[in-house]
């Protein structure tokens, strides 16, 4: 077993989009601008925008924080979406999710500007992903696509099960492996909570991701010997263990899968710090304009 050590790569690329930040700061006149709406107070939110905006500062961008209230009205929020569309000194503009049940998330999306859509959500970008033109890949998504890259993984004509379907990860992932690129040029099969007998589609992936938010779920005996395993899980647990109170744990049994795969990522320290680079790569690009169409 060899690690997909989503650190080391994250930590590379970073190094790698700071200097690029630089060069196109020097042609802008200013520095890449990223945006995040955050409503309410919800703990995960706040700690996922916290990272996003440490991370901009990182690599040379700037990065701006708007906050508003649980009461927020959709049309207010929605109004605010518009000014930063109509900003030119906004390059990327991302709204954290979940929202008050009384907004609706997909008017939200919809909203954003496609070209500032750098979570990569937005219909257009969804659809142009799909046929393979330039656009704003969902970031751990993508992120997941530049760790492989990075590790040299092979993966036309492999067969890739991935496990989940949601629209900001599963989705998407199972469209980017099919895709006729490099990561691509896979067999993909899309399994989810409904499949019957998800073992029998796991068990036969040359690479397999799992994206599903359940705890160990992919056991060793439901994945074949020498598979790619890539664990996109992020399973908080309370615990005594560690400084923060709690444990974060994969949707894949890491001890026992890993002594059967070829390449694993760990969890911590896998796909979740490679979403910020996803991230922050998509925000490289709409600053350089690169999806204006």
């Amino acid at each position: 077993m060899q690690l997909l050590d989503g650190k080391y790569v994250s930590n590379k690329l970073k190094q790698e989009i700071a200097v690029e930040a630089v060069e196109l700061a020097q042609k802008l006149g200013r520095k890449p601008h990223l945006v995040a709406i955050l409503v309410g107070h919800d703990g995960g939110s706040e700690t996922y925008v916290a990272s996003k905006m440490k991370n901009c500062e990182t690599v040379g961008f700037r990065s701006t924080l708007i906050r508003f209230e649980n009461t927020v009205t959709e049309t207010e929020l929605l109004h605010q979406i518009e000014k930063l569309n109509l900003d030119h000194e906004v390059d990327g503009l991302i709204v954290q999710l979940p929202l008050p049940s009384h907004i609706d998330p997909e008017r939200v999306t919809e909203a954003i500007d496609y070209r500032k859509d750098v979570d990569g959500f937005h219909p257009i970008n969804l659809g142009r992903m799909q046929r393979n033109l330039p656009c704003f890949i969902p970031a751990t998504p993508y992120g997941i696509t530049l760790i492989l890259k990075e590790y040299g993984i092979e993966t036309a004509g492999k067969h890739c099960v991935v496990v989940g379907r949601s629209q900001i990860v599963g989705l998407p992932m199972s469209i980017l492996m099919a895709r006729n690129s490099q990561p691509g040029n896979c067999t993909v099969t899309l399994c989810h909570s409904k499949t019957e007998n998800i073992a029998s589609y796991t068990q036969n992936a040359d690479i397999l991701i799992v994206a599903i938010g359940k705890k160990n779920f992919i056991t060793a005996d439901m994945v074949k010997k020498d598979a790619v395993v890539i664990d996109v899980g992020m399973n908080r647990e309370s615990s005594n263990e560690t400084k923060s109170g709690f444990k974060l744990y994969g949707d894949v049994d890491f001890e026992a899968v890993a002594s059967k795969a070829s390449w694993i990522t760990p969890v911590p320290g896998g796909v979740g710090l490679m979403t910020i680079v996803g991230l922050l790569k998509n925000t490289l690009s709409a600053a350089r304009k690169e999806i204006y169409v």
